[in-house]
């Protein structure tokens, strides 16, 4: 494999295509561990969008020269901080994407973080004591997932972003 930094973006947005394509088989099957295989590739997917979305970042900060070109999250370079310090036209519209919360990368940043959270069961007054204290929780009844609609169209605006980007990045 070529040490250039593209190819690690590149490889991200192809295993992100093959987790989503794997999720697609795993929703239309009726697998005993269904359930578990569609949350898998869900988040299979969304790590490699994130990861893709990180090579990007490392190719305009390795393109400009930034001290922070190995950073280990994207979120360390897409902040205003960053920006002022060497400005790109690249990152500014990256940082512009990240901040506003309801573009397509502010809901993957989002969506990525919540990874990392752990479960939280709705918050409810006990007003009875005679209740009892255990409770049956069904799996159903979680907020919605990602739709796979959702993240594969996350990962065609992240393909398109980059090719466009490497346009103006490469020197002529």
């Amino acid at each position: 494999m070529a040490h250039e930094l593209y190819t690690r973006t590149n490889q991200k947005i192809y295993f992100a295509g093959l987790a989503l394509e794997n999720l697609r088989k795993a929703e239309a099957g009726t697998s005993m561990h269904g359930q578990g295989q569609v949350q898998a590739e869900r988040e299979a997917a969304l790590f490699h969008l994130y990861g893709a979305l990180l090579g990007l970042c490392h190719e305009i900060a390795g393109y400009y020269r930034l001290p922070e070109a190995n950073v280990p999250r994207a979120e360390l370079l897409l902040n205003q901080a960053v920006l002022q310090a060497a400005p790109s036209p690249e990152l500014a519209e990256l940082v512009e994407l990240a901040q506003q919360s309801e573009t397509w990368l502010a809901q993957l940043l989002q969506a990525y973080a919540k990874l990392f959270q752990p479960p939280q069961a709705p918050k409810t007054a006990k007003v009875d004591p005679t209740l009892p204290l255990i409770q049956a929780v069904s799996v159903e009844e979680e907020v919605p997932q990602l739709g796979r609609e959702e993240l594969e169209a996350w990962r065609q605006q992240l393909k398109q972003l980059a090719l466009r980007f490497r346009e103006s990045l490469s020197e002529c």
